[in-house]
Order: C-alpha cells, then structure tokens, then sequence
C-alpha cells in the first residue's frame, strides 16, 4: 500500500480545519455537515487500516518516512503497531462523536468545529509518530485548541480551568522535552523504533543520567493519564468542559499519557522501568482506591466521571507496570476499553443535562420512567464500567489483573493486583448507586415532560454500545492485534 494513509488520516481533520477557517460565510447547518463528514472518512480511513493490518507480525507497519532536520537526524517518520492502531481508530471515532453530540451547540459552531479538528489531528498524530520531536510537536499542539475550547465554550470557570490545564500540561512537557534532548545526547537518535531497541544497561555503566531522563519523560505522560498526585487538573476540566471536549479527553488524549509510558518509557528504558515498578504499581493502587472512593462523594454527574476516569486509569497503570505481556495486553485493552466506556458515560450525562437542565445528582431521581432509552443507555454503559462479563470492561480489566498477578518480571506485582481488587468493588458500588440515585426512586413530577433521547442521541450512544458488547463478546478483535507488538515490547523487558 504505497498510498500514504497515515498521513491523510492526520491531516485531514488540520485541512478541514482551515477550509472552514477560511470560509468564514458558511451556515451553521453546513458547518455541522462538512464536520461530520470529514471526521467520519477519517474514521472510515482508520477502519480500512485496522481491516488490512497484518496481524501476524509485531513490527511497525504504514510506515512514511522523510528527512526533516537534517541537522538533528529528526525525520517525518510515522508508523503503527498492534498497540497504537486500536488507538488511532478509537480517536477517529470519538472524533466523530464528538461532532454528533455537539450538533445543538448555536454559540461561534464554526470556531469550535474548527478547534474540535485541529485537536484530532494532533491526537493522531501523537499515535502515529515515530520519531521523537515529531511526538511532542504533535503532543504541544493538542494543548492549543483544549485551551480555546475551555477558555470560549466552557460551562463555568472558564479562565481558571483552563490555565489550570495549561500549567499543568507545559509543566509536564516542559520536563518531557528536557527528557527528549536527553535521550537525543546520549544516544545520538530520534528515532523511536531504533531507541526501543537499545540495551539501557549500556548507559548504566556509563555516565549518562539515565534515571532523571527516565522521569522527566515519565512526567508529561503522568499529567496526561493522569497519575495521582498529578491529576490536579483532570476533574476541574472534565467538569467544566464543553461535552465533546470531556469526550476527547477522557477518552482519546488521557491514553496518550498511558501510550507514551508504553512506547518510551518501558521500551527505551526496561532496565529502569524494572528498577521502579513497585514505585508505579503503588501509584498505580493508590489512583485506583483513591479514584474509586472519592467517586462515592461526587454530586456533580460529570464529576463523578472524571473521579472514575482516575481509578480506571490505575488499572493501566497497573498492567504497564507489571511488565509482562498479558498485562500489556490487558493494559492497552484497558485503554480501548475506558475510552468507548468513559465517552458513552459523558453522553449519556449530555442527554440528562440537556434534558433536565441538572447536573446535580441530588436533583435528580425518578428518571428510568421519563427516560427509558437514555436510563438503558447509562445502565449499560455503568455495566461495562464495573467490568460486567459480555463487556469490554471485563475483558480489558480481567486481563490486566491476570495478567499483573502472573508477570514473572516483577515478583510483587500480585500483591498489588490483590489491592486493587478493592477497585473493582469500589466500581460496583459507586457505578450501581449512582444509577439508583438517577434512574430509580420516585419520579418527579418536575420531569414528567421532558423528552428521552432523540434519533441522533441513539445513533452515537447505540454505536458505542455496540462496541463495548462486541469486543467484550470477541476481545481478540483487539488481542489478536496488540498482542505480537507487546511481545516485541517484552523481549526487550526480558519477561
């Protein structure tokens, strides 16, 4: 396939972009249209790649590349792997979603389109670069239209969210690119196929400050996860933000922070990663109990969603950090998994809000008989959450658990697996609460005439649903093409 596919699907949504930028005169209704249409042909493009990917090796494949700075041996270099083709789909798609549950917004829509796509293009690219100032190009660029979307289409706290998002991003990049420069020094490459192939115990023996550039990497990735302590940022903005916003952020750009763990920091640096993974499995428990209880105290329904993302994201972490390669199955499941999880949940919360005008849970109550479809929706989206069987929240998380309790690589990951184990019953609790608080109860007479989701509500949230099912029911739809990508990730580890 000569074509240069990967290419299209990153600057596509960027061309879009500027089309509308500069056809300032089109209606609101054909502004919505042409959004739409781009981001559902990027979503077809990355269908036809996942469709011809060859699932039998684990080598990067689509691969383009191009001398770009000569000077620093930086090359356009782009490529996909079991591990990032799941993610560039799942992007496209939420993507596209996120156009359809924007489609009432009347406030500058062709701004905020025009945002919405120069932000997907950036995330994707971050899956598919494969050279390392090519990843934080595309990594910086994505701050840019979060910062616009928050600061113009924020719910409330506009100004203070969105600097909040911003400090907390450059304070992680800042060090990521201190990190960057370190590896290019020491190792005289930029290339990230050829560094995941090198031999760390080489520096080690030498004078290079491989642990400080280990962390310094670590750091970007641990805000954009986020890792407790450093998800400071994450509930305020996943609040606050407009809808489509939370849907990309909570389910595309947090995995750029558990993608880039994967692709630096474990396979630059096995050796360290080995050294400090009780370090990470214990934050990895800590986000995940920590996330879990403090759910249990949320009164805001996009809140609650944010505090769940945290506890969730401790289970990638966790199967990471296990460093074994059913862990690292489980843990890039897990990232596909709460991404389609987490943006049918903010859906769903967009149809109760927009309906009922509350996002205070204390206000509501009753809801299951006013809104039949969108109560079966957030039950089922709940189900996946808690990790029922048939869900891919099941398969994503039994796999990470099973896979971290057997790792031979690190003998203490199953006393890990054994705490967050009280995650998986945090889950349930919080997940089955909120949903008697919300549906179940007296009904309130306050809601007797509002209306249930509509046809375009049912299309988006029926896709996502139909996916959770889907790779819950056959999950080697994704294991069978992550899994040989993670086993190249292991022999390096040594696992």
């Amino acid at each position: 396939m000569s074509f240069n596919w990967l290419s299209a699907i990153i600057f596509l949504p960027l061309a879009a972009a500027i089309a509308l930028a500069l056809l300032p005169h089109l209606s609101v209704k054909a502004v919505r249209y042409f959004a739409a249409t781009i981001t559902m042909f990027v979503l077809i493009l990355t269908l036809v790649l996942f469709c011809f990917f060859d699932r039998n090796i684990g080598t990067m494949q689509f691969e383009e590349v191009y001398s770009w700075i000569p000077a620093f041996s930086a090359s356009y270099h782009l490529g996909v792997d079991g591990i990032s083709m799941p993610l560039v789909v799942l992007t496209a798609l939420l993507g596209f979603v996120s156009v359809l549950v924007s489609w009432k917004l009347e406030t500058r829509v062709r701004e905020f389109f025009i945002w919405m796509l120069i932000l997907e293009s950036s995330v994707l690219g971050v899956f598919c670069a494969l050279d390392l100032l090519l990843f934080f190009v595309f990594w910086e660029i994505e701050v840019i239209p979060v910062y616009f979307l928050i600061s113009n289409w924020c719910s409330a706290n506009q100004r203070h969210t969105a600097l909040k998002y911003v400090l907390f991003t450059l304070g992680g990049s800042a060090l990521m690119l201190a990190g960057i420069i370190g590896v290019y020094y020491y190792y005289g490459s930029l290339n990230m196929v050829l560094l995941s192939q090198h031999d760390d115990a080489v520096l080690l023996l030498s004078s290079a400050p491989i642990v400080p550039i280990f962390f310094m990497l670590l750091a970007g990735f641990a805000v954009k996860l986020p890792i407790v302590p450093f998800h400071g940022w994450q509930p305020d903005t996943y609040t606050n933000a407009p809808l489509a916003v939370s849907i990309m952020l909570s389910g595309a750009l947090a995995k750029m922070g558990g993608y880039g763990i994967i692709r630096i920091c474990v396979s630059f640096f096995p050796d360290i990663a080995i050294r400090y993974a009780p370090l990470m499995l214990t934050l990895a428990v800590v986000g995940i109990i920590y996330g879990g209880v403090l759910v249990l105290r949320q009164t805001n329904l996009k809140r609650l969603i944010a505090y769940s993302s945290i506890s969730h994201m401790g289970f990638v972490l966790l199967g990471i950090f296990a460093l074994g390669q059913t862990s690292l199955v489980g843990a890039s499941m897990q990232m596909v998994s709460h991404g389609l999880i987490t943006g049918l949940l903010f859906a769903v919360a967009g149809i109760i809000i927009e309906k009922t005008g509350y996002a205070d849970i204390t206000r509501l109550g009753g809801l299951a008989r006013q809104m039949p479809a969108t109560a079966t929706f957030f039950i089922l989206a709940g189900l996946g959450a808690l990790g029922l069987p048939a869900t891919s929240g099941f398969a994503a998380e039994f796999t990470t658990l099973l896979g971290s309790f057997s790792s031979t690589v690190v003998d203490s990951a199953k006393w890990f697996v054994l705490i967050a184990l009280l995650g998986v019953l945090l889950a349930a609790a919080y997940i089955l609460w909120t949903i008697q608080r919300i549906f179940y109860g007296p009904a309130q007479s306050a809601f007797n005439h509002i209306q249930d989701a509509g046809k375009l509500h049912r299309i988006y949230c029926g896709l996502l649903i139909a996916l959770i099912f889907i790779i819950g029911i056959c999950p080697s739809i994704l294991t069978s093409i992550i899994q040989n990508s993670t086993y190249e990730i292991i022999q390096v580890v040594g696992g």
